[in-house]
């Protein structure tokens, strides 16, 4: 269960990454662009970590 979960949290911090991308973007903001891409990378690894679990199911 905890990897959907994980799966969950990790695609809503990419998706909100690459929205702070974009207006970091639209804005010439460097600063909000490197906060965007540093949650999309939080974000897939959470993804990750989903999978993992997923994978090892009630190993862990």
């Amino acid at each position: 269960m905890g990897e959907l979960k994980d799966t969950v949290k990790g695609l809503g911090n990419e998706i909100a990454g690459n929205a702070k991308q974009a207006v970091g973007e639209a804005s010439n903001d460097k600063d909000k662009k490197a906060e965007g891409k540093a949650q999309e990378a939080k974000g897939e690894v959470q993804q990750g970590i989903g999978k993992v679990k997923g994978a090892l199911g009630d190993r862990i």
